[in-house]
């Protein structure tokens, strides 16, 4: 991997994306040519002003601003789609997630096989509130009975994907959350890599645990539908003439 696209999806993170960034850029200058690409859903703060005065001190910094707001999993689609790089790294735009990880999930990438697509990021060590960690560790357990996808966390904002492969998985909202079971059904590997968690800076969850299980539901079955329903064959091309 000579180059990589980290991108950040960004709603009303005034206080927390400019650290964020900064951290980007410790972290991966003259490790490894990189880009930032960080989409803002509409905030309504401050926070492309923030973004704006990032992209005039920060070079390898870009960033696309959705007309109406339109939920994480498109905001990352955006920017992947706008990426530089064949390899993309993402991170939440609350700060949570440690910069520091990604070179350390670049390494796991690099010791993996080729049939390894994705990356994905573990907390094992939750720095959200009782309520949250409670709901998430349900969650999944659901899911990992339904889609047996073998992967402990799915919510971790840090991931590191091939560009192609995410881009050839069928999008819907709230497709990052599936990432493991979407890559696998479509005969790619996915590994999970435990990584640090943070307390968030500033701000507030744009979550709440009953909304989030109501729409999970309705998305696990439409994910298990994807699953029992697909195929996955080699192909070969044929190289040779008929005989005259």
């Amino acid at each position: 991997m000579t180059s990589l696209s980290v991108v950040i999806p960004v709603f009303n993170e005034r206080g927390n994306i400019g650290p964020l960034v900064e951290e980007v850029v410790r972290q991966l200058r003259g490790k490894i040519a990189f880009d930032i690409v960080c989409v803002d859903d509409r905030s309504d703060d401050d926070t492309r002003e923030v973004l704006a005065w990032l992209k005039a001190e920060v070079p390898e910094l870009r960033v696309l601003l959705h007309q109406q707001r339109s939920g994480q999993s498109l905001a990352i689609r955006n920017g992947v789609r706008q990426a530089m790089s064949p390899w993309i790294a993402t991170l939440d735009g609350d700060g949570q997630n440690d910069p520091a990880d990604i070179m350390k999930l670049v390494a796991v990438y690099q010791a993996a096989d080729d049939k390894t697509r994705l990356i994905a990021g573990w907390r094992t060590e939750r720095k959200d509130t009782a309520s949250k960690r409670w709901a998430s560790r349900w969650a999944n357990r659901i899911r990992q009975r339904f889609l047996r996808d073998d992967t402990p966390d799915t919510g971790c904002g840090i991931k590191l994907f091939e560009r192609a492969a995410f881009l050839d998985l069928p999008y819907f909202d709230h497709m990052h959350r599936y990432l493991p079971a979407l890559m696998q059904r479509a005969g790619w590997k996915a590994v999970s890599v435990p990584v640090a968690h943070r307390p968030r800076g500033t701000g507030q969850s744009k979550y709440n645990n009953l909304h989030r299980a109501l729409v999970g539901i309705r998305d696990l079955m439409g994910v298990a539908w994807l699953i029992q329903r697909s195929h996955v064959t080699a192909t070969t091309e044929m190289t040779s003439s008929p005989k005259r």
